[in-house]
């Protein structure tokens, strides 16, 4: 049976409680990460908006998928403090906005296109910057790439993206600052969007 969360509330609260769960629990991990070349607070600051989202889950839940994660966006611009906020925000608040209530395989790549589009413009930034976009968008393009095995393959770009950043420099963000010096280290945003990408995969891959 193939789960959609476009149809079932259980399945949507699932996904919710998914991400929402997997954020809290590397809170700690993104802390360290973000001490070592950012302001120290990406993992509490994560924490704090998903543990919002995650209170509210069954209310998320009971709505369709684009107004659920739109509102989720919002949560996010509210309870996330730092940049994270208004580029998560962004990025669930585009997908809310983009995706039809039951969206085909290509309006679902539109609209994660739609929504990595709205996170370079929100932070000023692309790829190759050492930012959460260094795992958007190789995920926006593998996807986008289609074959067999999409889900697990998502997930292992999202992993090996989040890695590719340690021996990138930073030229955005608080990193920037540090030049040389950020070499050597993963980008916590870079973890924090493979974290979430993962909980998708795994939640959907545990529901089929």
């Amino acid at each position: 049976m193939t789960v959609d969360p476009t149809t079932d509330s259980a399945v949507r609260e699932r996904l919710i409680r998914a991400i929402a769960e997997r954020m809290i629990a590397h809170a700690d991990e993104l802390t360290a990460l973000d001490q070592a070349i950012g302001d120290g607070d990406h993992g509490l600051n994560m924490k704090r908006g998903f543990e919002a989202v995650l209170a509210a889950a069954p209310d998320l839940a009971a709505r369709p998928l684009p107004a659920a994660l739109a509102e989720i966006g919002k949560t996010l611009v509210m309870r996330v403090g730092g940049a994270s906020g208004p580029l998560y925000g962004t990025l669930f608040l585009t997908l809310g906005k983009t995706l039809p209530e039951r969206p085909s395989g290509d309006e679902l790549i539109a609209a994660l296109a739609a929504a990595v589009d709205a996170v370079k413009a929100r932070g000023k930034s692309d790829a190759g910057q050492k930012t959460m976009l260094d795992v958007l968008v190789p995920v926006l393009d593998d996807l986008r790439r289609g074959g067999d095995g999409v889900p697990g393959r998502l997930a292992d770009a999202a992993h090996a993206a989040a890695q590719a950043t340690v021996p990138m420099r930073a030229v955005r963000g608080r990193a920037s600052f540090l030049g040389e010096r950020s070499i050597g280290h993963m980008d916590p945003g870079a973890r924090s969007s493979a974290l979430m990408i993962e909980a998708v995969v795994t939640c959907l891959e545990e529901r089929a």
